[in-house]
Formats: C-alpha cells, structure tokens, sequence
C-alpha cells in the first residue's frame, strides 16, 4: 500500500474513533440520567406514607435502574470497540511512519544519485572544457610555432672525399643533384636554400657555420669505425676528426636543428649531437653510394613537403624498400629528449 492509503485507513478509523466517542457519551449520559431517576424514585418511596405510592416509586425506581444497566452494557461494548479501533489506530499510524520513512528513504536516495550524477556530468562537461581548452592551447601553440619558422632554412651540404680514404671515389657530386631536383619538384621549394662546400677542411667548418647559419647540416664523404669524421687536410689526404670536436661544433650553434651523417659508421655520432641539437641521422655500418642518394634525396624532398623530421625519415626509408634496396635498417634516427614531432617540422607553411 501507498502512504497515501495508510494515511486514509488512519483517517477512517479516527472517523470510526469519533463516532463511537460519540455515541459512548451518549448512552453513559443516558444511563446517569436513568440513575439520577432511579434514585430520585427511590427515595421519593422512602417518604411516602402511602403503601400504594411507596410501591409506584419502588417500581419506578426498579424500571430506572434496569434502563441505567442496558446503557451501561452499551457503554461496556462501545468501550471494547473503543479499545479495539485504538489498537488498529495504533498499528495504521506505525504502517505510515514506517512507509514515510522508506518513502523519505527512497526520495533521499534518489535526490543523492541525481545530486551524484549531477556532480558526475558537471565533472564530465568540466572535464571537456579543459580537454577543449588543452586542444586550443596545443593548437595555438603549434600555429605559433609554425608562425616563428622562418621562412627560410638553410642545408650546408658538407661533402669530402680525400683520395686516400678509398679505392673508390664517390659520387657526391651526384648526391648533391638529387637533393637539388627533389627540393625544386617540392611544394616548399623556395623554402629550402641548399648550400654545398666541397673537399671540407676541419678548419672551415667554423667558417661556413658562421658564413651560412645553417638550420641543417648534413655531412656526406667517409666516416671510420672508431666514431671519426673523415675530412682532408690541405694536401687533399684524409684527415680524422674527433667525435667530441663534431659535438662540441653543435654546442655552439643555436640555429642547427638537424645533423645529418650520410658517412658509414656514424650513428655514435648523431645520438651524441642531440645534446645540443633536435635531431640527427646517422648510419650504424657501411651504407653504399646509391642507398646514400636515395635516402638523402627523399628525406630533403619530404622536408620540402612540410614534412617533420620523423616523418621525412620514414619516408626516406620507404624509398630504399621501393627501390629494392635492402639498406633500410642502417640509417638511424635520433631525438633530444622532451622534443615531439610538432617541435620538428623544419619548412614554415605557405599562406593560404
């Protein structure tokens, strides 16, 4: 049952209470009525002289009284009823008490779990508020970024090939004009200014920063086994260069933002520069003259896309398997720590 029936059931019987109420004082006013009489009766025979008139009363009295009795029979059984409906009374205002108190229960328990999801959809739209909030500062800090690029960058394309450091001599010059074509079929083409120095002496590579204020350098020519730069001195021969004097080079250029070692043996080297540089690229054992041009010619092409670092790197690696050159695993790629790839794309876009 609802509380609203157990509150009508308590309604009905304090009704019922009411009425016998009523009728309980209606028949002990009747029977003290009747007493009254019998008395009054009773002792009008007690005075009288008269033997006929002392027998009247006597009778009266007698009459009286009886009716006195079936009004207080009445009284006896209005009062049982009386009692009776008290105790149901009784037990319907506990059945309301008690289904107030589950109905309170329940609409408290209900007002908790709205008041809870409440609380969890603000947490949630709060939590949304911040991830737009997040979103539009990372956005805005990637335009900004893109906005602080210049609109130029500079590859000094480092190429030595002294003739005592092999047999062979390589096709550098090659090197160079695939980079150049690819950079010329690219989007950012006016982008990307490629400066070549040939047969580099450990002395000039101070000039030529200074001179060109690169934003990439790549380094293309001979590397040994023991971490070394391969360059030449002023009679053309090999000469090595240190890789602590390489990454101490970078320390002190705040423009470099990639090294690239198109040399074998130089991955030592690249993972060292990213102290001080963003990224480089080095190769973990020999890599041959064609694997060399494919791999730098599409990595400078993907630069010239817009392309990150990491990404023109894949790309670059994609092209050897295209080529059916099996030399994708010898280049590798380094990050300074804390860099992302929104931190890495070189070539600031064009207005659209």
């Amino acid at each position: 049952m609802s509380v609203d029936m157990y509150r009508r059931q308590v309604a009905s019987i304090r009704e019922a209470l009411a009425k016998l109420s009523s009728l309980k004082a209606r028949e002990s006013q009747k029977a003290a009525d009747a007493g009254k009489k019998s008395l009054a009766a009773g002792s009008a025979a007690s005075k009288t002289k008269q033997l006929s008139t002392a027998n009247s009363k006597l009778k009266e009295a007698a009459r009286y009284a009886d009716v006195q009795a079936k009004h207080l029979v009445e009284v006896a059984k209005l009062e049982k009823k009386i009692a009776a409906e008290q105790k149901k009374l009784a037990t319907a205002e506990l059945r309301v008490e008690s289904e107030e108190a589950r109905v309170l229960k329940k609409r408290n328990t209900e007002q908790q779990k709205m008041q809870e999801a409440q609380k969890r959809q603000f947490r949630e739209v709060e939590s949304s508020l911040k991830t737009h909030d997040s979103l539009h500062r990372e956005t805005a800090a990637r335009i900004d970024k893109l906005a602080a690029l210049p609109e130029e960058i500079k590859v000094a394309f480092f190429a030595t090939d002294p003739a005592t450091a092999s047999d062979r001599r390589l096709l550098l010059d090659e090197e160079v004009r695939e980079i150049h074509q690819k950079i010329r079929l690219s989007d950012h083409r006016d982008a990307v200014k490629l400066e070549s120095r040939w047969a580099l002496r450990p002395a000039e590579i101070l000039q030529y920063m200074n001179e060109l204020k690169p934003t990439i350098v790549h380094f293309s020519g001979h590397g040994s086994d023991q971490d070394e730069l391969v360059l030449q001195d002023r009679n053309g021969d090999a000469k090595l260069v240190s890789m602590a004097s390489i990454v101490a080079t970078f320390e002190l250029y705040d423009s470099v933002r990639l090294v690239f070692f198109n040399t074998c043996h130089s991955f030592n080297q690249a993972a060292a520069c990213t102290q001080h540089v963003d990224a480089a690229i080095g190769m973990n054992q020999s890599i041959g003259d064609e694997a060399a041009r494919v791999f730098s010619a599409q990595f400078y092409s993907a630069i010239g896309f817009g392309c990150s670092i990491p990404a023109a790197f894949k790309q670059a690696k994609t092209a050897l398997m295209l080529e059916g050159i099996s030399e994708e695993s010898t280049p590798e790629l380094y990050l300074r720590d804390g860099v992302d790839d929104s931190d890495l794309i070189l070539v600031k876009p064009r207005a659209q």
